[in-house]
């Protein structure tokens, strides 16, 4: 079974979509190099009082690791841009049967 990635720091998402865009063909490579690791689902997401979170569907824990690993160089000029303050915090969540699924394909 999958798992949600979840990646959280302060920062400020202006900074990251205003990266984004002057550097589309850089995002759109680390993209293709996580989904060579397997990456199933991707977005960013922001807050109006500074914070940032990339929320990922992947197969497992270690398929995330290994591109991380592997990517970190290429992905740290994004925080930098972001002002990204002090090391994200990183979790894996495993989805519940809970009996009261609706959307997303439930």
């Amino acid at each position: 079974m999958s798992v949600i990635m979840t990646l959280q720091v302060a920062g400020d998402p202006a900074k990251v979509e205003e990266y984004a865009a002057a550097n589309e063909e850089q995002m759109q490579e680390i993209l293709e190099a996580a989904k060579g690791h397997g990456l199933l689902a991707h977005r960013f997401y922001g807050t109006d009082d500074g914070k940032i979170m990339v929320v990922d569907e992947w197969p497992d824990a270690e398929s995330f690791q290994a591109f991380f690993a592997e990517q970190q160089e290429r992905i740290n000029p994004i925080m930098e841009a972001a002002g990204a303050a002090g090391e994200p915090e990183v979790n894996f969540w495993r989805r519940l049967e809970a009996h009261d699924e609706y959307g997303w394909d439930a």
